[in-house]
């Protein structure tokens, strides 16, 4: 079999498994479910120059790129439980967590991307619905949705071939000043531990539009897409398809990315009218994160980025999936063949 055809079975039969119900106990319908991805932090494979903004860059054809992405989160679930006091009382479902995750990607095109990424809870504390339920609180470890897709340049950035024989002051090796475009289609299946709020109850596809510009040192990069999901309810809060919008600009501190500052910020409007109280807010998970990012080696291919950030307070004062703060590390390898 080619390699191609073999790429395109193995995305159809991930698409069907994306497409099952989960074979588990937890009963996803319940309005106390835990059917519910608590990270929405969901990291790109290939090249990155954000953390959550995507690249408008893929992997050089017939190259393989992988990448590891860890996020501490802080109390990323809470919980209202009624009790005799005005407004109830705090409960942290998710106290604190270490997500991990792994991700790879294969340039089958100089356009053409297929990814892959694989999330784990490597640590994490919290009630779980114990207060509620009376059952057993949260696991330490969980196994997360697995994600798949790919992305397609539509308006590449010029390949070294074409490339002027004096760079821009502060620019990277092969890196050209201009505007990106990429489209990309990704998909989760309902492979996580449901009960532990790391797993959708069915599949989410994740279509996506993402751009980037860049001036000498200076460059920014925006992303716009959905999530697609069926509505999952939790004590009134109601998480079901959301709009997705990522926003983030950058500095060359040092000529050739060898050191970079980043700041971005995501929000991800819940579509899902609320029943949470007065007025019925909506859920807008939303964060943002100023990073530092270096590239060591003359190719590009190694990135290293640390960052850290709090939540922002959009919509609804619910605490579902925002966590007080977040700190990240990537560390990356993605052959780009400038």
């Amino acid at each position: 079999m080619r390699p191609r055809s073999a790429a395109f079975a193995s995305i159809c039969a991930l698409a069907w498994i994306a497409d099952a119900e989960p074979a588990r106990a937890t009963n996803c319908a319940n309005p106390d479910s835990t059917c519910i991805n608590d990270d929405v932090l969901w990291p790109h494979a290939g090249p990155a120059h954000f953390v959550a903004v995507g690249s408008t860059e893929t992997v050089a054809a017939g190259q393989i790129g992988f990448g590891l992405v860890t996020s501490y989160l802080s109390r990323p679930i809470v919980l209202q439980v009624p009790s005799p006091g005005a407004g109830g009382s705090p409960e942290y479902a998710i106290n604190d967590q270490v997500n991990a995750t792994f991700l790879w990607a294969y340039g089958a095109t100089d356009r053409l991307e297929l990814d892959l990424a694989l999330p784990l809870t490597l640590g994490q504390g919290g009630t779980g619905l114990a207060p509620i339920t009376g059952g057993a609180s949260i696991n330490d470890t969980a196994m997360r949705d697995l994600r798949f897709g790919f992305a397609y340049v539509l308006v590449p950035h010029e390949r070294p071939g074409a490339a002027p024989p004096v760079q821009p002051v502060g620019a990277s090796m092969g890196q050209r000043d201009g505007f990106g475009l990429i489209a990309r289609f990704e998909m989760s299946a309902p492979t996580g531990d449901h009960d532990q709020f790391a797993g959708e109850r069915t599949g989410v596809y994740v279509p996506s539009f993402a751009a980037d510009f860049r001036s000498g040192p200076w460059f920014a990069g925006a992303e716009v897409g959905a999530r697609l999901r069926p509505i999952t309810e939790l004590l009134g809060a109601r998480v079901g398809t959301q709009v997705v919008t990522m926003l983030g600009a950058g500095f060359d501190i040092i000529p050739r990315e060898l050191l970079t500052a980043t700041l971005e910020a995501w929000a991800l409007p819940t579509l899902a009218s609320q029943q949470t109280g007065a007025g019925d807010p909506a859920l807008v998970p939303s964060e943002w994160q100023l990073a530092a990012r270096t590239s060591p080696l003359k190719n590009d291919s190694l990135s290293i980025q640390l960052g850290g950030g709090t939540d922002i307070p959009f919509g609804s004062d619910n605490e579902i999936t925002r966590p007080r703060f977040r700190v990240s590390l990537a560390v990356r390898w993605a052959p780009l063949s400038r």
